[in-house]
């Protein structure tokens, strides 16, 4: 029988998986046209600081899923930010 955290983590994973990977189309999309006037400055400041939070927390808890989402999120938003700053 599969443990209660294993499954909890499981869950997690998909979760972060789906979460993470969505941003993948959007950080593309910028590279490749360097169009960045649909994006708002200050949403991607905002929700990068919050993922970097998350971040930190799942540290805290030692939690894998939330560790491996928001590190990777965190990269995908940061490139978003920073072309976004780049490319006004």
């Amino acid at each position: 029988m599969v443990s209660e955290y294993v499954f909890t983590e499981t869950i997690g994973l998909i979760a972060a998986f789906c979460t993470t990977f969505a941003f993948i189309p959007q950080v593309v999309q910028l590279y490749k046209t360097r169009v960045t006037t649909g994006i708002s400055l200050g949403m991607y400041f905002i929700f990068t600081t919050g993922v970097f939070m998350w971040l930190i927390y799942g540290i805290i808890l030692s939690s894998p899923s939330l560790i491996i989402a928001n590190s990777l999120t965190f990269i995908f938003a940061l490139s978003v930010l920073v072309m976004k700053w780049m490319w006004k």
